[in-house]
Protein backbone atom coordinates (compact mmCIF):
# COMPACT_ATOMS: atom_id res chain seq x y z
CA UNK A 1 0.00 0.00 0.00
CA UNK A 2 1.16 3.68 -0.74
CA UNK A 3 2.24 5.75 1.91
CA UNK A 4 -0.59 8.60 2.67
CA UNK A 5 2.21 11.27 2.64
CA UNK A 6 3.67 9.74 -0.63
CA UNK A 7 -0.34 9.88 -1.87
CA UNK A 8 -0.68 14.07 -0.60
CA UNK A 9 2.26 14.53 -2.40
CA UNK A 10 1.70 13.20 -5.79
CA UNK A 11 -1.92 14.76 -6.24
CA UNK A 12 0.13 18.03 -5.18
CA UNK A 13 2.01 18.02 -7.61
CA UNK A 14 -0.51 17.26 -10.56
CA UNK A 15 -1.37 20.83 -10.84
CA UNK A 16 0.59 22.90 -12.88
CA UNK A 17 -0.18 26.05 -10.39
CA UNK A 18 1.25 24.27 -8.05
CA UNK A 19 4.39 23.53 -9.59
CA UNK A 20 5.25 26.71 -11.12
CA UNK A 21 4.71 27.94 -7.17
CA UNK A 22 7.41 25.38 -6.07
CA UNK A 23 9.65 26.13 -9.13
CA UNK A 24 9.23 30.02 -8.09
CA UNK A 25 10.17 29.38 -4.44
CA UNK A 26 13.03 27.39 -5.53
CA UNK A 27 14.88 30.76 -5.97
CA UNK A 28 12.43 33.59 -4.80
CA UNK A 29 14.95 36.50 -5.30
CA UNK A 30 14.96 35.75 -9.05
CA UNK A 31 11.04 35.43 -9.38
CA UNK A 32 9.92 38.13 -6.49
CA UNK A 33 11.00 41.77 -5.86
CA UNK A 34 11.84 42.48 -2.33
CA UNK A 35 9.21 43.02 0.50
CA UNK A 36 8.80 45.05 3.31
CA UNK A 37 8.26 42.29 6.10
CA UNK A 38 9.88 38.85 5.59
CA UNK A 39 13.23 37.85 3.91
CA UNK A 40 12.28 35.95 0.76
CA UNK A 41 14.43 33.01 1.31
CA UNK A 42 14.69 32.75 5.25
CA UNK A 43 10.81 33.32 5.73
CA UNK A 44 9.55 32.83 2.49
CA UNK A 45 6.97 34.63 -0.47
CA UNK A 46 4.12 36.54 0.97
CA UNK A 47 0.86 34.78 -0.60
CA UNK A 48 -0.13 38.14 -1.78
CA UNK A 49 3.12 38.48 -4.12
CA UNK A 50 2.56 34.58 -5.31
CA UNK A 51 -1.58 35.46 -5.93
CA UNK A 52 -0.06 38.24 -7.97
CA UNK A 53 2.22 36.02 -9.99
CA UNK A 54 -0.32 33.55 -10.41
CA UNK A 55 -2.74 35.89 -11.73
CA UNK A 56 -5.50 33.58 -9.69
CA UNK A 57 -7.96 34.87 -7.71
CA UNK A 58 -7.06 34.88 -4.12
CA UNK A 59 -9.46 32.20 -2.68
CA UNK A 60 -7.90 29.63 -5.38
CA UNK A 61 -4.23 30.76 -4.53
CA UNK A 62 -5.15 29.96 -0.95
CA UNK A 63 -5.98 26.78 -1.82
CA UNK A 64 -3.35 25.60 -4.17
CA UNK A 65 -1.13 26.72 -0.97
CA UNK A 66 -3.08 25.03 1.31
CA UNK A 67 -2.70 21.67 -0.59
CA UNK A 68 1.16 22.59 -1.20
CA UNK A 69 1.18 22.52 2.73
CA UNK A 70 -1.11 19.62 3.84
CA UNK A 71 1.37 17.70 1.73
CA UNK A 72 4.56 18.89 3.44
CA UNK A 73 6.18 20.90 0.43
CA UNK A 74 6.02 24.07 1.72
CA UNK A 75 6.34 25.92 4.99
CA UNK A 76 3.48 28.87 6.21
CA UNK A 77 5.18 31.64 9.03
CA UNK A 78 3.44 33.95 10.06
CA UNK A 79 4.26 38.12 10.19
CA UNK A 80 2.02 40.43 11.03
CA UNK A 81 -1.40 39.85 9.74
CA UNK A 82 0.61 37.80 6.63
CA UNK A 83 1.05 34.50 5.72
CA UNK A 84 4.61 33.76 3.84
CA UNK A 85 5.22 30.68 2.29
CA UNK A 86 8.71 28.79 1.53
CA UNK A 87 9.89 25.08 0.58
CA UNK A 88 10.52 22.34 2.55
CA UNK A 89 13.59 21.43 0.75
CA UNK A 90 14.09 17.50 3.27
CA UNK A 91 10.77 17.17 2.29
CA UNK A 92 10.63 17.81 -1.47
CA UNK A 93 13.97 15.44 -1.04
CA UNK A 94 12.43 12.66 0.82
CA UNK A 95 9.34 13.08 -1.99
CA UNK A 96 12.00 12.91 -4.89
CA UNK A 97 13.32 9.32 -3.29
CA UNK A 98 10.49 8.14 -2.70
CA UNK A 99 9.51 8.92 -6.32
CA UNK A 100 12.14 7.31 -7.48
CA UNK A 101 11.76 4.24 -5.46
CA UNK A 102 7.85 4.04 -6.97
CA UNK A 103 9.06 4.63 -10.63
Amino acid sequence: MTDPVFQRQSKAIASSHRLQILDWLKDPRQHFAPQIDGDLVEDGVCAARIEEKLGLAQPTTARHLSVLVDAGLIVPKRIKQWTFYRRDETAIAMFRNSLANHL
